[in-house]
C-alpha cells in the first residue's frame, strides 16, 4: 500500500490519497496512515496541492486511532481544515488518562484536557502542560450546566442545539430606554460570536440600557416587533453562551466546547461586573450570575440558522443588556 501512496502522490491524485486514508483507517494500519500524512505534507511543501489528504489523515488519527497516535496530532499546526479542532476530536473518543502519557507539551493538547473536563472526566492538573491556555478551571463547578457537546463522525460533526424559544409574547416598552456605555460586556459578547461574524455571514449587535430586559430587547428589535421570550436560569444561559462560543455558525470553523466555555465565563464575568481582564473566583461568579434576570427571545425575521438572542437584567443596578447575534441558514 505504501507504493500506492507513492503512485498517488506522483500522479498528484488527491482523490486516491483520500481513499487510502479511509482504507488505512478501516484496516487499522496506523503506521501507514502516519506515513501517508507526512508524505502528503512533504508533497505540499514541494508545491503539490495535497494538503487535504494530510488534514484528513490527521483527523482520522485523532478520531479513530489508539491514544498514542491520536495524541501525536495534538499540535498547533495539525487539522486546520478538519470539522473542528483536533483537541475536541481526540477528546470526543479518548479519555485524557489515555492521551496524557503520549501528549506533546502543546496548547492543543491542553485544550484536549479541557474538553475532557466537559465530558465528566476528573483531570489531574499535574498531567496538563499549558493548562493556562484557558482561564477556566480543570473541573466543573457545581453550579455549571451540562454543555452542548460535539459528536464527530468520519464525514461530519453533529452538535445538539439549544431548544428554540417557545415563550410567551412579550410586551415591550414604547419609550426608548436610555443607552449606557459598557464596553466590557459589548466586547465580551462580540468575542463570543466572532467566528459567526468574521468567518461566516453572521451579524451581532449588543446594547446596554437603563431599565429592564424588555427595554434592551426593544432597543434591538423595535417596540412594535412581535417578540416572544422566556425567562431561563443562569445555568441554561451559560450553556447557550458556551454553545455560541464553540460554534463557527454556518461557514466558520468550529472552535470547540472548551473554548466556548472559556468565552462564556468571560461574558458572564463582564455581565456580573467583575473587572475586565480578571476572572472572578468561581463561587463568586456562580452567585453573581444567579442574581441576574436572563431571558431568551426571538422575532419573526430569523426562523432558522444560528441564533443567540439574550437579554440580561441587573435588577440591583437597574441596567440591562441585549444580544442579537444571528447567522441565518
Amino acid at each position: 500500500m505504501s507504493d500506492a501512496v507513492s503512485d498517488a502522490i506522483n500522479r498528484n491524485d488527491l482523490d486516491e490519497l483520500l481513499r487510502l486514508v479511509d482504507a488505512f483507517t478501516d484496516t487499522r494500519e496506523w503506521d501507514e496512515l502516519v506515513d501517508l500524512k507526512q508524505r502528503a505534507r512533504d508533497a505540499f511543501e514541494r508545491g503539490r496541492q495535497l494538503w487535504p489528504a494530510a488534514s484528513r489523515a490527521e483527523y482520522r488519527l485523532a478520531l479513530d486511532a489508539p491514544a498514542p497516535y491520536a495524541a501525536a496530532v495534538l499540535t498547533d499546526d495539525a487539522g486546520r481544515f478538519a470539522f473542528g479542532p483536533l483537541s475536541e476530536v481526540a477528546a470526543s473518543t479518548h479519555p485524557w488518562a489515555e492521551l496524557a502519557p503520549h501528549a506533546p507539551p502543546t496548547p492543543a493538547a491542553a485544550l484536549a484536557a479541557h474538553e475532557r473536563v466537559l465530558r465528566g472526566e476528573q483531570i489531574d492538573p499535574k498531567t496538563v502542560v499549558h493548562a493556562e491556555v484557558l482561564s477556566v478551571p480543570l473541573h466543573l463547578e457545581r453550579w455549571e450546566p451540562g454543555y452542548f457537546l460535539a459528536t464527530y463522525r468520519p464525514d461530519r460533526v453533529e452538535v445538539d442545539d439549544p431548544e428554540p424559544v417557545r415563550g410567551r409574547p412579550l410586551t415591550l416598552p414604547t419609550k426608548s430606554a436610555r443607552s449606557v456605555d459598557d464596553l466590557d460586556v459589548t466586547d465580551a459578547l462580540r468575542d463570543l460570536v466572532s467566528s459567526w461574524t468574521a468567518r461566516s455571514e453572521g451579524t451581532a449587535r449588543v446594547v446596554c440600557v437603563e431599565g429592564t430586559a424588555e427595554g434592551a430587547i426593544a432597543a434591538l428589535a423595535g417596540a412594535t416587533t412581535a417578540v416572544r421570550g422566556a425567562e431561563i436560569d443562569a445555568g441554561d444561559a451559560l450553556a447557550r453562551l458556551a454553545w455560541a462560543g464553540a460554534s463557527g455558525a454556518r461557514h466558520g470553523r468550529r472552535r470547540g466546547a472548551a473554548t466556548g466555555r472559556d468565552l462564556a465565563w468571560a461574558a458572564a464575568g463582564a455581565l456580573a461586573g467583575f473587572p475586565s481582564g480578571e476572572r472572578a473566583e468561581p463561587g463568586a461568579l456562580g452567585d453573581a450570575i444567579s442574581e441576574l434576570r436572563w431571558l431568551v427571545w426571538n422575532a419573526p425575521d430569523v426562523t432558522t440558522g444560528w441564533v443567540l438572542r439574550l437579554a440580561i437584567e441587573d435588577p440591583v443596578d437597574g441596567v440591562a443588556w441585549g444580544c442579537d447575534a444571528v447567522d441565518p441558514a
